[in-house]
């Protein structure tokens, strides 16, 4: 009797194998992290456990600001207004120095709350200014606050201060409230890793390293940046409430510039897309001034050393060492082999039949009319070219197509649809998918995260479930895993996707940005030159992938310079020099044409 399983099977049970090994390596350090804060006070005595809890704290609130550093690269260096806000929040509520006094839990809760509310005030800025103003806008935030708190005499008691919030047993001992202090960072870390390993993750990072491919696969950065400023507000009022409570009285001067600085340091020590790190950097910076005691005036300069070092040294951060993706082996001598077979299952949902029709477009840059009148057309199903001299307004016609510029003059419809102009991120929800010049990637996330992030649109899962890793969002991150690995397995880099982005090569690049756009099932692809650098046999099998695409039903704009590649497969040639039709029609039609003969062939 044969006993042997099926290969199918086989695969199936090394995959399965694969992804728990992977789980546990990604699992184990903050297994050991929170053993030995369990183990903490059995070893030291209470003022390490003091200690502890102070850490747990800061970590606190570094988890949710480290989704806004870390992750969406948002300068947000003086949050600790928040903390302070949070802080007095809940002592002036359970001091009773504004009405009746509250339960402590209950301070707590207002505190989480008026922080939300203010993570979201310091944040809005971030939607309209650059990093270093956003930065200082922050700063800013952090001075209002505690002057008000000086200022205020009658409510926080002024310069004297005010009581923090007495918690009821047993968290009224040092033990008590370090088990709840611990707990309640283990809670902040499961529910970042949520968000951090997710869609929201995802998007956070891309706004940070290519925004406008964030847009592109429909990624709105104040919906996101706004949901996560609310979350790092809420756990930094709740922290400040804490940090209350630990210090049992506060006054102005407990929410120093070093400790706005200790909070944005740790992120940047721990590094950047990782949560093990900043956790990491933030237990370091909260021992080290204990164990040199007498340096703690020079506690700022510590920390400047320290970040030169890491910055040296590991320019990644902490989390470098930990990063598996940077240090796995690649194969060499790798070939691109597009799956054409398995483009009808990719499209096993039909995307939508429907045309993008530009009529009378003009756009201009000042005096320069970079598109002039431009009427186009690309149906369902087939490939059509944009060619044309450098500066004929080929891209500019993609871009005004994607939403990212504004004409002056002129109409686009997509089916009976109008597309609003300026509006770049609301175009993947309307079926159209794009790719760049130069192959707009994540370097620090893998192939499977970047393909992935073409899928943002389609996830269900609100921001909240996502938070508590409800069964929606672990559905969302199942569908656009399989999803993301049959588009790899499409365009032929399946074996990659476990790889960091950046070790890839350029021609690799390429077709994971197709993979990427392919991941929304388009009506529409625009595809921005994807021959560019590509050998000559890689040029072949993408216009095969085109070919097979277009099939599918989705209509494809090609701009290339590979007038080969244009000519073997494309059923309609637009030709555009200086913004305007020097010639349109079928392939045949536009090779004979004498204009585009002289001024674009050069034959």
């Amino acid at each position: 009797m044969n006993t042997a399983l099926p290969p199918a099977e086989i695969g199936q049970i090394q995959n399965n194998g694969a992804a728990l090994v992977s789980s546990l390596r990604m699992i184990g350090p903050f297994v050991v992290v929170l053993a030995a804060a369990l183990v903490l006070p059995l070893v030291g005595n209470d003022y390490w456990t003091l200690i502890g809890t102070r850490a747990a704290i800061y970590w606190i609130l570094v988890s949710g600001l480290n989704l806004a550093v870390g992750f969406g690269g948002q300068l947000a260096i003086g949050f600790v207004a928040v903390l302070t806000l949070g802080a007095y929040v809940a002592s002036v509520l359970a001091a009773g120095t504004v009405g009746p006094a509250w339960p402590a839990f209950a301070a707590l809760g207002a505190a989480g709350l008026s922080g939300a509310i203010a993570g979201v005030i310091v944040g809005l800025p971030a939607l309209r200014l650059g990093s270093f103003y956003f930065a200082m806008t922050t700063l800013g935030f952090a001075t209002i606050v505690t002057q008000v708190a000086l200022a205020w005499g009658s409510v926080t008691g002024g310069g004297t201060g005010v009581a923090g919030p007495a918690l009821p047993a047993p968290f009224d001992t040092t033990l008590g409230f370090y088990g709840l202090c611990v707990v309640l960072a283990a809670l902040c870390t499961w529910m970042t890793a949520n968000v951090a390993h997710s869609r929201f993750g995802r998007a956070l990072i891309v706004i940070r390293d290519a925004d406008v491919a964030a847009e592109a696969v429909g990624v709105s950065k104040p919906a996101i940046l706004i949901s996560i400023f609310l979350f790092a507000g809420a756990v930094a009022g709740v922290a400040g409430g804490l940090f209350a409570s630990l210090q049992s009285y506060i006054t102005p001067d407990a929410f120093t510039f070093d400790l706005s600085i200790l909070f944005f340091i740790a992120i940047l020590v721990g590094g950047r897309s990782s949560i093990l790190g900043p956790l990491l950097g933030t237990i370091v910076l909260t021992v080290l001034p204990e164990l040199a005691a007498p340096l703690v005036a020079w506690s700022t300069f510590l920390y400047a050393v320290m970040l030169l070092v890491i910055v040296l040294t590991i320019p990644g951060g902490l989390a470098e060492l930990f990063d598996m993706l940077g240090r796995r082996p690649i194969a060499t001598g790798r070939i691109i082999a597009p799956r054409l077979d398995l483009v009808a299952a990719l499209f096993s949902k039909p995307p939508r039949r429907e045309a993008v029709n530009m009529r009378d477009i003009t756009l201009r840059f000042g005096a320069l009319r970079a598109i002039d009148g431009l009427d186009l057309q690309v149906r369902p199903g087939e490939v059509h070219g944009l060619i044309g001299p450098n500066g004929s307004g080929k891209t500019t016609t993609l871009n005004v197509i994607s939403g990212y510029y504004l004409p002056q003059e002129g109409s686009m419809m997509l089916g009976e649809a109008q597309l609003t102009a300026g509006v770049p991120h609301s175009r993947a929800a309307a079926g159209i998918a794009r790719t760049f010049q130069r192959p707009r990637i994540v370097g620090e996330a893998s192939v499977l995260q970047n393909v992935a992030l073409g899928g943002t649109v389609s996830g269900r899962a609100s921001f909240v479930e996502t938070l508590l890793g409800l069964s929606r969002h672990r559905a969302d991150e199942a569908r656009l895993r399989a999803d993301a690995l049959l588009a790899l397995r499409v365009v032929g880099l399946e074996s990659l996707a476990s790889i960091r982005a950046d070790r890839l090569q350029h021609s690799e690049l390429r077709f994971v940005e197709i993979a990427r756009a392919l991941m929304l099932r388009p009506a529409v692809l625009l595809l921005d030159e994807p021959a560019a650098g590509l050998a000559p046999n890689e040029i072949a099998r993408l216009g095969q992938l085109i070919k097979a695409v277009a099939q599918q039903g989705t209509g494809v704009l090609l701009v290339e310079h590979h007038a080969d590649l244009i000519f073997d497969i494309c059923d309609h040639v637009t030709v555009l020099n200086l913004g305007r039709i020097l010639a349109a029609g079928t392939p045949a039609d536009v090779r004979s044409h004498g204009e585009v003969v002289s001024a674009y062939l050069g034959v």
